[in-house]
């Protein structure tokens, strides 16, 4: 028999704190009738990962050559990067044989649709936060993404 205080299942709390544990997971949301829990955790591991890559622009370098250029290039594109606001999967295009939404070089307007993000089914559009011309695309087409990763950078 499961514990419970003021309603609330804590062996469930428990168990799903454990799957987050047991696979890496950063968030879990279970909902069971009524009642919807969601259990999350905050790491410096996971900050970490979701360092910016090297520009796209170049040839595709292996993780040593990723590692060593992150450094330089963290810097530049904070400043100006669109982060997302939300875990997902990121895609560029609104589908698979469909042109993606931005280029390196294009001019967005403020609330343009810069990419989409799958979350827990749902399709949610990212748009500019401000109008500017792309400068670097951060993430390939359906990447993982964390909430605060940099996407875009507009200037």
């Amino acid at each position: 028999m499961s514990i419970k205080k003021n309603g609330v299942d804590q062996q469930l709390i428990r168990d799903l704190a454990g799957i987050l544990n047991d696979t890496n997971l950063t968030e879990i949301e279970v909902e069971l009738g009524d009642l919807k829990v969601r259990v999350s955790r905050q790491s410096q591991a996971v900050h970490a990962v979701a360092a910016p890559l090297p520009m796209p622009s170049t040839a595709v370098a292996g993780p040593a050559q990723a590692a060593a250029a992150a450094p330089a290039t963290a810097a530049d594109p904070s400043k100006n990067a669109v982060p997302s606001p939300m875990v997902g999967t990121a895609y560029l295009a609104p589908s698979p044989d469909a042109k993606a939404f931005i280029e390196i070089g294009q001019k967005v307007k403020e609330g343009q649709t810069l990419l989409i993000i799958e979350a827990m089914k749902t399709m949610n559009q990212i748009p500019s936060p401000r109008a500017g011309t792309v400068t670097a695309i951060l993430i390939e087409d359906a990447q993982p993404v964390e909430y605060g990763m940099p996407l875009v950078v507009i200037e």
